[in-house]
């Protein structure tokens, strides 16, 4: 069997990749409802609502759980990955947020006091981290698709 036929045919990896590209295009579209405008790079970038990062990892760590069983080392690993990943959104990544649009506010009273040197291009990126509601969200999404493929893929 050749590698891409392998991959097509792994409900892991699928239902991982569904999570992201679901939760990606969700997260474009709430963007789009609440801001009335169109954003692309909301369709790749990170922060927002859903998380992608959970729901990618929470349908990883499903999968796993239903294709190897919750004794498995590949859910155990999953599970792991996901805890960490879900915890870093919340906690390092979203702080980083918050103090980037603290130093962008910064440079915008810099810039307006006229100080050329900072400039409001320069800006730092705020969408960086999720809420704990974000991250919740995300999560139940990547779940409901590990088990939304997983009853997809029975034979």
């Amino acid at each position: 069997m050749s590698f891409f036929s392998e991959l097509g045919g792994n409900i892991v990896f699928l239902s991982a990749a569904s999570g992201w590209f679901i939760a990606q295009i969700l997260k474009t579209l709430i963007h789009l409802f609440l801001n009335k405008k169109f954003v692309a790079e909301r369709m790749v970038g990170s922060g927002g609502m859903p998380s992608s990062h959970s729901a990618t990892v929470c349908a990883l760590s499903t999968a796993a759980c239903l294709e190897y069983g919750a004794g498995s080392f590949e859910f155990a690993i999953s599970l792991i990955l996901s805890l960490i990943v879900m915890y870093d959104a919340m906690g390092v990544r979203r702080e980083t947020g918050i103090q980037a649009k603290v130093l962008n506010e910064i440079i915008e009273t810099f810039e307006k006091m006229g100080h050329k040197e900072l400039s409001a291009q320069d800006k730092l990126k705020e969408f960086v981290g999720h809420t704990p509601l974000q991250v919740l969200v995300g999560g139940a999404l990547g779940i409901a698709i590990a088990f939304a493929m997983d009853s997809l893929f029975i034979q």
